[in-house]
């Protein structure tokens, strides 16, 4: 069956079509939200091929909760909202739990302007997947996705000053990364 039910014309029928899991409008949803979301689970991911794995983990939960789905609020946001949450599940099952103190961030404190703002979005991605999961998740949480510490601790299960520690040690990480790859020059 084709379909040319754009999903923002009649989003109360495609949703009740998708609760219904009618094959067709759960494809369309894939379709129309796979290219935005990709890079959501990418962040988080260490390769493309993990990234695709969170991508359609994600999916499935979308499939299974969209009755939760409230009609007429962003879809996108909901959508988005389940990847993030599954990149963190994700992060969750696979790293190891580690206690930093507070103290050892200050000794790697940075003051050096944002190394971040002059790259271009593969450039960061590429360097996130360097990064070690505890810190590419606490640098996403905080610095993208706009958590505070105390978000981020909740999330992870770690202490606000573990997270504080991760972000200050994922900065200096990636600096050094983007410095050895020549994406930016030593200051």
């Amino acid at each position: 069956m084709e379909v040319t039910l754009a999903i923002k014309e009649n989003e109360q029928d495609f949703i009740k079509a998708c609760v219904r899991e009618e094959e067709w409008a759960q494809k369309k949803l894939y379709e129309q939200y796979y290219s935005s979301m990709y890079p959501v689970t990418l962040r988080y991911a260490v390769d493309e091929e993990e990234a695709l794995d969170i991508l359609h983990e994600g999916f499935i939960k979308v499939f299974r909760h969209i009755s939760k789905y409230t009609v007429g609020t962003s879809l996108t946001a909901w959508i988005r909202r389940i990847m993030v949450n599954t990149s963190i599940d994700y992060y969750r099952k696979k790293s190891r739990r580690r206690t930093e103190n507070i103290d050892d961030a200050r000794s790697v404190s940075n003051t050096d302007p944002d190394v971040v703002s002059q790259m271009s979005a593969q450039e960061i991605i590429s360097a996130l997947q360097q990064l070690s999961p505890a810190y590419r998740a606490v640098f996403n949480l905080y610095v993208i996705e706009g958590f505070s510490h105390k978000e981020v601790a909740a999330q992870l299960d770690i202490t606000e000053s573990t997270s504080r520690s991760n972000l200050v040690k994922a900065r200096t990480k990636l600096k050094t990364i983007l410095l050895a790859e020549g994406i930016v020059n030593e200051r």
